[in-house]
């Protein structure tokens, strides 16, 4: 990691929300959501969380690097699957406490159940009194998860 990449101090909240420098505001955990999308189609592929490393790590290699929670480690999306995620863009909210990463979404897909998107099913709202469901958009995988991570794709 480049350790002469540097983020800028948050300061006021006119320079925050009207300036260019970069001053990200993680959570009380460290981390900032980063929605990654299709760069070309402006699809979501992903929603997951950066701390301040992987935020670097990401502007250093142009690929996208996670702070997994679930592991409670960094994250190179991709260097299991070999699915890595070329950066095209990366934007931020006017308060600079979230991101959005317009993405090359390289190899088959984004999400570890083997679909192109983690984003594969809608909300159904329900009448009164009923129960809320999803809908899938597609119950086609891009590829085949247990070949990949060793896991049996879900049974939609």
């Amino acid at each position: 990691m480049d350790p002469t990449l540097q983020f800028s101090p948050r300061t006021t909240k006119q320079e925050i929300e009207q300036g260019t420098a970069f001053a990200p505001k993680f959570d009380a955990d460290g981390l900032i959501p980063a929605l990654a999308m299709d760069a070309a189609t402006r699809e979501p592929l992903m929603l997951a969380y950066m701390n301040e490393e992987s935020l670097r790590l990401t502007l250093e290699r142009g690929e996208a690097v996670y702070w997994s929670r679930s592991r409670q480690e960094i994250w190179h999306k991709g260097a299991t699957s070999g699915h890595v995620q070329r950066i095209v863009e990366i934007r931020t909210d006017c308060d600079q406490d979230a991101l959005v990463l317009l993405v090359e979404q390289v190899g088959a897909g984004a999400c570890h159940t083997g679909r192109n998107s983690c984003f594969y099913r809608t909300v159904v709202a329900a009448p009164a009194g009923g129960t809320v469901a999803l809908a899938f958009t597609s119950t086609n995988l891009s590829f085949d998860p247990e070949a990949v991570y060793g896991k049996k794709p879900p049974n939609p």
